[in-house]
């Protein structure tokens, strides 16, 4: 047998032995820490604790192994084995190097040492030290269970703070405990307060343990506004809970309204706000495709109060090709993020050739986050990065003619997005919810109507709301239901509009505008304000742009655009699809008639009638003073409350009809700075008319919580002495 078989065979028991007694003595105390670790931090905290632990044991085991080598083996086998003759070392020895008498004790030893069994040379369990692992692994999970959390087991109750004075026979409150338990998404622990005001996420339960003295018979928490909450009898305590669903004030009433009047307290519910998507690269919204470029890789980054969900979706819309042959296609992948719950990456990395991606294109993505909250998680879109692979063939401009040329279509290149909306509906129909269905489609009737309303201007009519400008090249489209769209492709993009000469003569009115033929647009919506500043219309309406025939069939379009948004805001996206093809192909008619026109002329001003002249009369001039109407004012009944609790001529001395008051704060919660502080103050007057500091508190919120009048100007500052020898002089007195 070799020297290194031998080793291997006399050690390997001692070194098993070794291991297993270090494991024994780690198991409890790793099974201890990750206890503690969940009781104090979660599961998440216990199996960390639980890996680290094993690891350092692991280590420390092998650490103890490695002890029991050769010489370990010599110096035992000398200590233990008389038959060695302390010469245990020659069993490792090579026999090359050896002398004869050597040779033959090496002989000797080899013939002797199976003599015995290797398990003989193990060392002993470490059993103490084993034990007191055990008892301290079992305290440390005694510990984890049973040791009383913030907000469970009997609460500690603390001295009341209310200091009413004390009555013979009326009971009052002693002691007082409001535990808080917050929904479990929120990952908060439950609390105990001594006081009984307190701040808790919106969806906890509040609990209260009262005690009063002397015993209490019909105890109840009076909300103000609200239905009693009924306390229940829990040997000497009094508990109550109810759900927190907005905030509230209260008093706790031990004796059924026969003592004094107990304080306000109040119960404030903190909103979850939902998560916030940012990008953090690319900076910019629109990013060209590099030279050797085959991936992109966008990072976003999701914040919320209480957490993002792991997961996410990302919409990626593709936009290809030119002109007519743009065609759209739009997925959402599934993503995964990283870092901590309240703080996520996501850095999906996206491959040009597996999503299609090609030049002369555009690749739009948008981050869809959700939150933890329960039972609904709140969904938010983020900001939409444009992604562009410019085509190799370039678009020709040629001066400012060409660009203001393609001004007109870029208010005709909408309609089809509306169809390719109403078709993508159409497909989700069966994953959608009804509800949820008719929103959307709603939502495209919105963009028809807007879309409508900007058609309608060139047709001489009024339209419905403020017109809108043409895009921006790359601005993004969003509709109702959250959708973006980049306005640079997702419309009718025609660049094949050219007007011959004849063309041109028949569109000119007359005038000699020597306009140049229409060429391709440099880009979607980017001149759209070079008519404005250099342009000249015929007359004030932009419908003088068009010809009547022109104006005819963009007539038809508008009309098949109504019946479009009133099939979409029914819900019916199916039946609106033939009346928006029909706009689309009205509109491509007017797109191949339109075109605008440059004046060489400037303004033309009403003639001056110069028989008047320098002769000082004013017949027939009208006053341009306008005539100020007054403005409707929201804070009625908080104005009159206000004048009522002065000192001028409308103040009351005695008790105030507050009830329109308390109705209009209920109202008008929402844009209140503090809605909670304005009820206490409206009930304390109720209560006790007379008390002067309540009327003045009251009188002091009103101020603030009221509509801040409009700016008026300020007063022109009086005239020093050189202003009043100059207006002496132009009003005819001495200077």
């Amino acid at each position: 047998m070799s020297a290194n078989n031998l080793l291997a065979r006399w050690t390997a028991p001692a070194k098993y032995r070794v291991m297993a007694d270090s494991l024994a003595l780690a198991v409890p105390l790793v099974v201890g820490l990750a206890a503690i670790g969940w009781r104090l931090s979660g599961i998440i905290a216990a199996v960390a604790a639980t890996m680290i632990a094993a690891a350092i044991a692991l280590f420390a085991a092998r650490y103890r192994a490695r002890r029991y080598d050769q010489a370990w083996l010599v110096h035992t086998l000398d200590r233990e084995r008389p038959d060695m003759e302390d010469s245990a070392n020659l069993l490792f020895a090579d026999p090359a190097l050896l002398g004869p008498l050597e040779r033959l004790q090496q002989a000797r030893l080899l013939g002797r040492i199976d003599r015995d069994s290797p398990d003989s040379l193990r060392p002993d369990w470490s059993r103490r030290l084993i034990l007191l692992a055990g008892i301290m692994g079992l305290i440390a999970v005694g510990l984890a269970l049973f040791w009383p959390r913030p907000g469970h087991g009997p609460p500690t109750l603390a001295p009341s703070t209310e200091a009413l004075p004390a009555t013979p026979g009326i009971p009052r409150l002693t002691a007082q405990n409001l535990r808080i338990i917050p929904p479990a998404y929120t990952g908060l622990p439950p609390r105990d307060s001594a006081s009984l005001d307190a701040r808790a996420p919106v969806g906890s339960r509040i609990e209260w343990t009262l005690r009063f003295d002397p015993q209490a018979t019909v105890p109840a928490i009076l909300p103000v506004g609200g239905a009693h909450i009924t306390l229940r009898r829990d040997g000497p305590n009094w508990i109550a809970s109810r759900p927190l669903d907005a905030s509230f004030l209260y008093r706790v009433d031990p004796a059924s309204g026969r003592g004094p009047t107990p304080p306000l307290h109040r119960v404030d519910a903190i909103a979850d706000s939902p998560p916030q998507v940012r990008a953090i690269s690319p900076a910019a919204s629109l990013t060209m495709v590099q030279a050797g470029q085959r991936n992109w890789t966008p990072v976003f980054a999701a914040t919320d109060d209480y957490g993002v969900a792991a997961t996410a979706r990302l919409r990626v819309t593709l936009a290809i090709g030119e002109g007519e042959n743009v065609t759209f296609s739009e997925r959402e992948i599934a993503v995964s993020g990283s870092g901590p719950p309240r703080d996520r990456r996501f850095s999906p990395r996206l491959d040009f050739g597996a999503l299609g991606f090609s030049a002369g294109g555009d690749m739009v993505v948008q981050l869809i986050v959700r939150d933890m909250r329960q039972p609904a998680a709140q969904e938010v879109r983020g900001p939409s990065l444009i992604l562009r692979w410019p085509s190799s063939r370039q678009p020709e401009s040629s001066g400012l003619e060409g660009m203001v040329n393609i001004t007109l279509p870029a208010y005709f290149r909408s309609q089809r997005q509306i169809i390719i909306d109403a078709e993508a509906l159409l497909k989700q129909k069966r994953r959608l919810a009804a509800d949820r269905y008719l929103a959307r489609s709603a939502s495209i009737g919105s963009d028809q109507r807007i879309l409508r309303g900007r058609y309608s201007q060139f047709l001489g009519g009024e339209e419905e709301g403020e017109p809108e400008p043409p895009p921006n090249h790359g601005e993004q489209h969003s509709d109702d239901d959250g959708h973006d769209h980049d306005q640079g492709h997702d419309h009718d993009h025609d660049h094949d509009h050219d007007h011959d000469d004849g063309h041109d003569q028949g569109h000119d009115h007359g005038h000699d505008h020597g306009g140049a033929p229409r060429r391709p647009a440099p880009g979607f919506g980017a001149p759209e304000d070079v008519l404005a500043d250099f342009g000249h219309a015929h007359d004030d309406s932009p419908a003088s742009s068009l010809d009547p025939e022109t104006r005819a069939i963009l007539k038809k379009a508008v009309d098949e655009m109504w019946q479009s948004e009133v099939q979409l805001r029914q819900g019916h996206p199916d039946l609106a699809l033939p009346f928006a093809y029909r706009a689309l192909r009205f509109i491509k008619e007017v797109q191949q008639a339109t075109r605008i026109f440059l004046s060489r002329v400037g303004p033309e001003l009403p003639p001056i009638d110069p028989s008047r002249r320098m002769t000082g009369k004013r017949e027939g001039l009208a006053s341009r003073v306008l005539a100020i109407s007054p403005v409707e004012g929201r804070d009625g009944p908080a104005a009159a409350a206000w004048r009522a609790l002065g000192d001028g001529p409308g103040a009351i001395r005695g008790p105030i009809a507050l009830d329109a008051l308390d109705r209009w704060a209920r109202g008008q919660s929402a844009h209140l700075p503090d809605p909670l502080a304005l009820s206490g103050a409206i009930d304390a007057v109720r209560r006790d008319p007379a008390c002067l500091p309540c009327r003045v508190k009251l009188r002091a919120l009103l101020w603030t919580a009221m509509e801040r009048p409009p700016a008026q100007p300020a007063r022109r500052r009086p005239a020093d002495a050189g202003g009043a020898r100059y207006l002496g002089a132009i009003g005819g007195g001495k200077p």
